[in-house]
């Protein structure tokens, strides 16, 4: 069982939202909605890639802030692709260093999986020059770090 789970809370685009991601992650769906008499989606509960969320639509006075963020660690540069256009398409914001805002505002890390390494080294100068070569990137290039 999962202890934590993450909840997100949206103006009006709870399902939308949801909808969007589970159809961009592997092993992801929707699990439940809640619905007002209205017929709108008060909750929606849904797994990413075995992940449990929970969004709500909570009104105008909801907003995203960029100091929490969704970090997703890609396996390869094919899957850093497919997730940036996914996430940034119809409305979203590339930003810097690999971090994005998808067209509901919340921010997303789309890293490869061994970030780390690849900014590491034992040459202090190679090191340097993989941080600047990350600095000047918005969505990651892996091949670029390598050659850095």
């Amino acid at each position: 069982m999962q202890k934590i789970t993450t909840f997100l809370t949206f103006n009006d685009q709870a399902e939308e939202a949801a909808t969007l991601y589970t159809s961009i992650f592997k092993d992801s769906k929707i699990t439940r909605v809640a619905r007002l008499p209205t017929g709108h989606a008060m909750t929606v509960e849904f797994e990413l890639a075995g992940q449990k969320y929970i969004a709500m639509n909570g009104g105008p006075h909801f907003s995203f802030a960029t100091g929490i963020s969704l970090a997703v660690s890609c396996a390869d540069q094919a899957e850093i692709d497919y997730l940036w256009e996914q996430l940034t398409t119809n409305g979203g914001e590339p930003g810097q260093c690999g971090w994005l805002k998808d067209p509901f505002g919340v921010s997303w890390q789309i890293i490869p999986v061994n970030m780390g390494n690849l900014l590491r080294s034992d040459d202090p100068a190679s090191a340097q020059r993989k941080m600047a070569a990350m600095l000047q990137m918005h969505k990651i290039e892996i091949a670029v770090l390598e050659q850095a």
